[in-house]
């Protein structure tokens, strides 16, 4: 399957900020000058590429004379907001060394979350592209609130991946990939080179945070290649500090944990509802129901529903979870309320149930239901 990693035409890199800086939270100038001039080779093969960039928090430690990374918003807003234009400067310096454009994102959830903005986005990354600019996307630290953080960047960088339809995403981190288990506590331990599918277990024993400068440990890495999978991208997580990693992955060299994606690519619009829109709320399912959604494509019908959890309108999203293991997430017709008392009964049963005229014969309809499993 590494075989394909040569192939891929767009590439989504995401560094971060332990890849990035020093133990005392400065920017490590040999490092990121070795990643750009990896990324900006690339480029010149004819690739595009697209750099999503943690460090502008620990870009603005040093000057502000802070020690570690701060506790409270306020704060990391501030560094953030200094560290922005430290990284931005030294990153279009570096590029235009190697004669690369550069151009400056900043995201925050509802970027993803509204339609509009989605489709918005990704016409935006598609024209940089087009025009030969090397987007650098990152959180937007300065403004955004914890009802408006995406969570981190390595989810940001599956969202990327995902809205444009990238061929490889590749998340350098301070780890060699996935483990069998924790390395740092288990000498046993051994490298996964290869992920064909993303399982309860693999959540297991992807562990917890990662270092102190960063946000994301292995779960969220497992998180974002959940969605990068699903959405027809190879994904590799590899250690940044290694010598050459981005060039070495991208000519198929086994380094890393490779997660192999699903062969179709969902349309857009089922992309924007499995991994844009937010989950409001769960529906569980029994093995009947679970077998006809993943198997027989088929619409999730009330009768297979066995229970309802979280409050929720119509329209909005949820996730479908049989046996405590998510396996999709779609629009629903009914609201929590009314799901609640027709779970478990006939679709011809429902006008009666509800007291209405006319309804929906399914919960969630086929095009609107994007299977994860």
């Amino acid at each position: 399957m590494r075989e394909a990693l040569q192939q891929a035409k767009r590439i989504v890199v995401k560094v971060g900020t332990s890849t990035l800086t020093h133990e005392n939270g400065r920017l490590n100038i040999l490092r990121i000058e070795s990643l750009v001039k990896q990324l900006a080779d690339l480029a010149n093969q004819g690739k595009e590429v697209i750099l999503v960039s943690s460090g502008a928090v620990g870009a603005g430690l040093a000057p502000l004379g802070l020690k570690e990374k701060p506790k409270d918003i306020a704060t990391k807003q501030a560094a953030a907001a200094v560290g922005q234009g430290i990284l931005l400067h030294m990153y279009e310096k570096l590029f235009g060394e190697y004669g690369h454009t550069v151009g400056q994102v900043l995201l925050t959830r509802e970027d993803s979350t509204k339609r509009s903005r989605y489709v918005n986005l990704r016409n935006t990354l598609l024209s940089l592209l087009t025009l030969g600019v090397i987007p650098i996307i990152n959180e937007n630290d300065v403004v955004a609130v914890d009802e408006l953080k995406i969570g981190d960047n390595d989810t940001l960088s599956a969202s990327v991946a995902s809205i444009i339809e990238a061929d490889m995403l590749i998340i350098l981190s301070d780890i060699e990939g996935l483990y069998t288990a924790n390395p740092q506590t288990d000498p046993t331990a051994t490298l996964i080179e290869e992920v064909d599918q993303i399982t309860p277990h693999i959540y297991e024993i992807s562990g917890g945070a990662g270092s102190s400068r960063g946000t994301g440990g292995m779960y969220t890495k497992i998180e974002a290649a959940n969605i990068a999978v699903n959405s027809g991208v190879h994904m590799v997580i590899a250690l940044g500090a290694a010598p050459l990693v981005i060039s070495r992955v991208a000519s198929g060299e086994k380094v890393g944990t490779h997660f192999v994606p699903r062969t179709t690519k969902p349309h857009m619009k089922k992309r924007w509802m499995a991994f844009g829109s937010r989950l409001q709320g769960t529906i569980i399912v029994d093995e009947g129901c679970a077998h006809a959604l993943m198997t027989q494509g088929s619409s999730l019908l009330a009768v297979g529903i066995t229970a309802v959890e979280g409050e929720f309108d119509e329209g909005e999203t949820v996730s479908i979870v049989f046996e405590g293991e998510e396996i999709g997430r779609g629009m629903v017709n009914y609201s929590s309320y009314d799901l609640d008392r027709i779970k478990g009964h006939s679709s011809r049963d429902i006008a009666e149930l509800l007291q209405i005229g006319s309804t929906y014969e399914e919960v969630i309809h086929r095009d609107n239901l994007v299977m994860l499993r």
